[in-house]
Protein backbone atom coordinates (compact mmCIF):
# COMPACT_ATOMS: atom_id res chain seq x y z
CA UNK A 1 0.00 0.00 0.00
CA UNK A 2 3.06 2.62 0.63
CA UNK A 3 3.76 2.25 -3.31
CA UNK A 4 0.38 2.74 -4.29
CA UNK A 5 0.48 6.81 -5.39
CA UNK A 6 4.07 6.24 -7.04
CA UNK A 7 2.53 3.44 -9.00
CA UNK A 8 -0.75 5.90 -9.92
CA UNK A 9 1.11 8.82 -10.76
CA UNK A 10 3.53 6.59 -12.96
CA UNK A 11 0.26 5.23 -14.66
CA UNK A 12 -1.20 8.73 -14.96
CA UNK A 13 2.25 9.59 -16.95
CA UNK A 14 2.11 6.84 -19.18
CA UNK A 15 -1.64 7.42 -20.17
CA UNK A 16 -0.88 11.20 -20.73
CA UNK A 17 2.43 10.32 -22.40
CA UNK A 18 0.08 7.90 -24.93
CA UNK A 19 -2.46 10.67 -25.15
CA UNK A 20 0.16 13.45 -26.40
CA UNK A 21 1.96 10.80 -28.68
CA UNK A 22 -1.65 10.51 -30.15
CA UNK A 23 -1.73 14.29 -30.38
CA UNK A 24 0.98 14.17 -32.26
CA UNK A 25 -0.41 12.42 -34.83
CA UNK A 26 -3.46 14.67 -35.17
CA UNK A 27 -6.08 12.10 -33.36
CA UNK A 28 -6.27 13.32 -30.24
CA UNK A 29 -6.32 17.37 -29.20
CA UNK A 30 -2.85 18.71 -28.26
CA UNK A 31 -4.11 21.52 -25.46
CA UNK A 32 -5.55 18.61 -23.79
CA UNK A 33 -2.77 16.28 -23.41
CA UNK A 34 -0.14 18.73 -22.93
CA UNK A 35 -1.40 20.12 -19.98
CA UNK A 36 -2.07 16.41 -18.32
CA UNK A 37 1.04 14.87 -19.40
CA UNK A 38 2.89 18.71 -17.55
CA UNK A 39 0.81 17.98 -14.77
CA UNK A 40 1.48 14.27 -14.27
CA UNK A 41 5.30 14.85 -14.48
CA UNK A 42 5.00 18.30 -11.91
CA UNK A 43 2.50 15.90 -9.61
CA UNK A 44 5.08 12.97 -9.62
CA UNK A 45 8.10 14.97 -8.81
CA UNK A 46 6.58 16.95 -6.65
CA UNK A 47 5.24 13.98 -4.24
CA UNK A 48 9.13 12.52 -4.60
CA UNK A 49 10.86 15.45 -3.50
CA UNK A 50 8.49 16.18 -0.58
CA UNK A 51 9.12 12.24 0.99
CA UNK A 52 12.55 12.39 2.23
CA UNK A 53 11.93 16.53 3.54
CA UNK A 54 12.99 16.77 7.25
CA UNK A 55 10.22 17.98 9.18
CA UNK A 56 12.01 19.12 12.40
CA UNK A 57 12.14 17.70 16.37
Amino acid sequence: MKNLPIILMILFIIIGFSLHILALMKVFPLIISTPLLFIGILTFLFYLNDRKRFRGF
